[in-house]
């Protein structure tokens, strides 16, 4: 029932943010680029849409989500997109992989020493100054209605890791801990969500 709602429910409320995250990222022909945490596709069914000649990978590591995501692209017809089942902390790539690698919304869901790995990780895979994107919760909340129902929503889905992510600092704190430093950064969904992007330097 949540992966339904999710697919059916949530994608569509991120459509905005879907197509300017594909605009954000920079993307370029010939690029290849990996989701994280993917889910049931959206987002690279919008880069698949928007940036022709790019070949894109989705890894999430529920197979229900991925499932969802395969019927997706057989029925879009999309043939430049690939899914698997995989870890985000031991991500089944070679080093310098990808030119661009993101993860969308992801971070906050996850125990905090994972959230370091999978950074590690997908700096890894990532060629020497491509690009890394991160989409999350902004911290603090802005404090709107529809800001107070996702707090609310989240912090029931997952209250300890929530809770740490956004008491301590969220996206911002988090990369400069990994010793990112944010090249771009904008606002989704009238401030509810951060959007930052690194450059992969040595």
């Amino acid at each position: 029932m949540f992966i339904f709602n999710y697919s059916n429910i949530i994608d569509p409320l991120l459509r905005g943010a879907r197509a300017f995250t594909v605009k954000f990222s920079g993307a370029k022909i010939g690029d290849k680029i990996l989701d994280i945490c993917c889910g049931t596709g959206d987002q690279l069914f919008y880069f698949a849409k928007l940036k022709s000649g790019i070949e894109a990978v989705g890894i999430d590591i529920n197979p229900e989500m991925i499932k969802i995501a395969e019927k997706r692209k057989d029925r879009l017809g999309v043939k430049n997109v690939s899914f698997l089942v995989g870890d985000a902390a031991k991500l089944p790539f070679e080093e310098n992989s990808f030119d661009l690698a993101l993860i969308s919304l992801g971070l906050h869901e996850v125990e905090e020493d994972l959230r370091d790995k999978i950074i590690s990780e997908m700096k890894r895979v990532v060629k020497e100054n491509g690009f890394l994107v991160f989409i999350d919760f902004k911290s603090p909340f802005p404090k709107t209605l529809y800001s107070l129902f996702v707090k609310t929503v989240e912090y029931f889905a997952g209250k300890e890791r929530f809770k740490s992510y956004i008491e301590n600092g969220g996206l911002p704190a988090l990369l400069e801990k990994n010793k990112l430093k944010p090249e771009k950064r904008d606002y989704l969904m009238s401030g509810l969500m951060v959007i930052i992007k690194v450059k992969n330097t040595p």
